[in-house]
């Protein structure tokens, strides 16, 4: 076969790797390089520098709207094209193209979670599982019928990014049973997605980093672990912005107004919730690094209110 790949960030480096291991990829497809770090020079994505390392040729417009990118396509025969977190949006022009259209792996159990951060929005809504979808691309944003799915149950304490790497892999992994079918003449069976429980996975905005104290204990806890490592959450702690890496909700009925430090010591720091308490477990100082609580206090004791 002959596989045009598309994707951009690290997330989709394990399905490239899954999609080039017979050596038919013809062509990656990833996002221009961007500025980056604190000199701001181009820096190529994940994709890009996994496609060098292994001599696949790279292709980077800015869009795929254009004549000219219908025509480069058009140009490597492509038998299908795998999209992974690409970040360009594919017209029905470039949908028509590979003989077997374009699959996609997406990081949730559609219809739950269409858009661009289903990883991190299952864990803020206190989803009890996730998984990954092998999709068949339509016009619609991840609307299409689903053609091989993997489930995997969320723990209690795991992060953004720990769920992120998982999802990578299980993605790759099912990405690959999909070729694995249509390479032996059984395409996978398309099923389309029910229209009951569908939800939309907003992008991450850095405005909703920021703590509420009003809202319950459980629900910041979650946001705490879903914001983790990007954009990390973050608060007011007695009249200090801090970024809050690691926190746990605790049950208790303290009666105290939202924001208020109920005790800070080696263990934690416990801030009164609208229901409930967060104890902070590590913490980030304006231009520090992430601590353990029991060293920001060595620097700073508290009393007063978060």
């Amino acid at each position: 076969m002959r596989i045009v790949f598309a994707g951009t960030p690290e997330f989709a480096v394990p399905s490239l790797r899954a999609a080039a291991q017979r050596g038919e990829v013809v062509a990656v497809y990833t996002q221009p390089d961007r500025p980056a770090g604190r000199g701001r020079g181009l820096q190529a994505s994940p994709v890009k520098l996994e496609a060098v390392q292994r001599g696949i040729p790279v292709l980077q417009p800015e869009t795929l709207r254009t004549q000219l990118s219908r025509d480069a396509l058009r140009a490597l025969q492509p038998d299908l094209m795998v999209v992974v977190a690409y970040g360009l949006l594919l017209p029905q022009s470039i949908l028509d193209i590979p003989k077997h259209g374009c699959w996609n792996v997406h990081a949730s159990l559609l219809p739950r979670w269409r858009g661009a951060a289903p990883i991190q929005r299952a864990i803020e809504a206190g989803d009890a599982e996730t998984g990954v979808c092998l999709m068949q691309m339509e016009k619609g944003l991840d609307t299409g019928p689903v053609l091989l799915s993997q489930h995997t149950p969320i723990s209690v304490a795991e992060t953004g990014g720990e769920l992120h790497d998982r999802l990578a892999v299980l993605g790759a992994q099912v990405l690959s049973d999909g070729l694995g079918l249509l390479r032996a003449g059984m395409k996978p069976v398309a099923v389309p997605q029910p229209d009951a429980g569908a939800t939309y996975a907003a992008k991450l905005d850095k405005a909703e980093a920021k703590l509420d104290w009003t809202r319950p204990a459980e629900a910041l806890a979650r946001k705490v672990r879903a914001f983790q490592p990007w954009p990390v959450a973050e608060a007011q702690l007695d009249g200090e912005r801090v970024r809050i890496h690691a926190a746990e909700a605790l049950p208790l009925a303290h009666g105290a107004p939202p924001g208020t430090v109920l005790l800070a010591r080696r263990e934690g720091i416990d801030v009164a919730c609208g229901e409930g308490a967060l104890r902070l477990l590590r913490v980030q100082r304006e231009g520090g690094r992430p601590v353990a609580v029991s060293d920001y206090l060595n620097a700073r004791p508290l009393a007063g209110r978060a």
